[in-house]
């Protein structure tokens, strides 16, 4: 996981945003491309909020359990709709408006509230990050807008991620060295 936190925002955006053409332009592996989207993806989102715990202060306790549940929800269900809309599709119909639709939508309106709650800890984690102290909403709008319009904000994120991941490897550096 640590991988997405030192990669730069261009490569990110590039791997997310390459699968996203490649699965339109390349149709027998659209199912495989998107896979791919989503675990850049949400694997970007879960290293920010997990991987950077490490940097939080120790006097700031910040609550890992419920992000986790909170973002499985989300990775199952999307996950489940690619599968259905792909390879079910002509056999069950559309899963939003057929017969399962009544299922789908509470399960679709849970898994929004899920991902919101995902982009408010992982902005949240960012600011404690770099105050080192604890924040409010305030604190961290800004970087809750940037984590939830995903592409802009990977460009402007990501190089501020990559500079608390060098300054953190550099105090470390030092700890060791004294």
């Amino acid at each position: 996981m640590n991988l997405f936190l030192r990669a730069k925002h261009w490569q990110i955006f590039t791997l997310i945003f390459g699968s996203i053409i490649l699965s339109d332009l390349v149709i027998v592996f659209s199912a495989f491309f998107n896979l791919l989207y989503l675990a850049t993806y949400f694997g970007w989102i879960y290293s920010l909020a997990i991987e950077m715990q490490k940097m939080v202060s120790a006097t700031v306790k910040m609550k890992v359990i419920p992000f986790k549940i909170f973002f499985f929800i989300p990775t199952i269900y999307i996950v489940l709709i690619l599968v259905v809309t792909e390879f079910f599709s002509k056999s069950f119909g559309d899963p939003f408006f057929g017969p399962y639709g009544a299922i789908v939508w509470p399960v679709h309106l849970i898994s929004m509230f899920c991902m919101l709650y995902c982009f408010y800890f992982v902005a949240k984690t960012i600011k404690t990050v770099e105050l080192q102290s604890a924040v409010t909403f305030g604190d961290f709008f800004l970087e809750f807008l940037l984590v939830w319009f995903f592409p802009i904000g990977l460009w402007i994120l990501q190089p501020r991620i990559n500079k608390l991941i060098e300054l953190n490897a550099n105090s470390s550096e030092d700890v060791v060295t004294e």
